[in-house]
């Protein structure tokens, strides 16, 4: 092998890049904020508790409820030695708000168990392999939105066309289409209104946390109404439960720490550079609030989304947000 110097003839070399030509440099206090606050709640409300916490407070209100009954029937027990009249009537009152209780409580577990036959009903539909079983699952649905009225046109075609459909794809489809693409249109308008609210008020409240304060607000009443939509109808507790199992799964996917992304296409890159830092932590809390709404969308829904009727995070957060910004310079 010769070791002599080797000589390359360069026929021409390549032009500098022009100055003009070379891209803006980012401004690091646009968007630069920490994480957003629509990641903080879900973080926050996707923390589950420890088992030694859960066992601390169960037992903290067994307690407390057992010495606050007890302290009740003295105070009335008392009451009634003495004033007999005003006894009996605060034992009454007594009574009617423990029927009360257990009316609330009765009403919580109602909620649940629809939610575990809307959990149920969208198993069944992933699980639907063949025509049979998707004539079982179609009569299920009927049978889950049967009384309502703004569904009844709806089920009245369903009911004209299924024994027309000859196949489980196209049978599932058409149930699809009659009873839960009308829903889901009103759903996305409460995810674009939440997302809207979202970025309003985390805009124009300076308070430190007013965004955060209102990002888990607008996300638990943005579900329960979801949920409400799609026949859910949660009450308290299983609203919190609920919104703790959509932000837990934004959380675990990792797609409530991608809000910005979805700004530059929507808005235009002129846009948000010169957009204020509290702007634009606004805006990303909320396309944030429309992630949340989507994937509430897809929880509370009994049946899955199928390719050519799922809803687009993009578009949902361009119609939510494209009014309080001009893409114009």
């Amino acid at each position: 092998m010769s070791k002599k110097p080797v000589l390359f003839d360069l026929e021409e070399e390549a032009e500098a890049p022009s100055v003009a030509e070379a891209p803006p440099v980012p401004d690091p206090a646009v968007l630069a904020a920490p994480p957003s606050a629509m990641e903080q709640a879900a973080r926050v409300a996707a923390r589950r508790p420890s088992r030694l916490a859960r066992w601390f407070w169960g037992l903290l209100v067994a307690v407390v409820g057992a010495m606050a009954s007890v302290a009740a029937w003295d105070f009335a027990a008392g009451l009634i030695a003495r004033l007999p009249v005003l006894g009996w009537a605060v034992t009454a009152g007594l009574a009617l708000l423990l029927l009360l209780a257990l009316a609330l409580a009765m009403r919580e577990l109602a909620a649940l168990s629809r939610l575990h036959r809307v959990d149920a009903l969208r198993h069944q539909a992933e699980a639907a392999a063949d025509l049979a079983a998707a004539r079982a699952f179609t009569a299920r649905l009927e049978a889950f939105y049967k009384g309502r009225e703004d569904l009844s046109w709806h089920q009245a075609r369903l009911a004209e066309r299924r024994s027309e459909v000859m196949d489980g794809d196209a049978l599932l489809l058409l149930a699809e289409e009659e009873l839960l693409v009308p829903l889901d249109a009103l759903a996305l308008r409460e995810v674009e209104a939440a997302a809207r609210q979202v970025a309003t008020v985390t805009a124009l409240v300076p308070m430190a946390l007013a965004d955060i304060l209102t990002a888990l607000v607008s996300s638990m009443r943005m579900i329960r109404r979801v949920a409400g939509i799609y026949g859910g109808r949660p009450g308290f507790f299983s609203s919190w439960r609920l919104t703790r199992a959509v932000l837990a799964h934004l959380a675990a996917t990792g797609a409530v720490a991608a809000g910005d992304d979805l700004l530059e296409p929507v808005l235009g890159g002129s846009v948000l550079s010169k957009l204020s830092r509290r702007f634009g932590e606004g805006l990303v809390n909320g396309a944030l609030s429309a992630r949340v709404g989507i994937a509430a969308m897809e929880v509370c829904r009994p049946m899955p989304f199928s390719p050519q009727h799922r809803p687009s995070v993009r578009k949902a957060v361009q119609r939510a947000l494209t009014g309080l910004f001009s893409k114009g310079e």
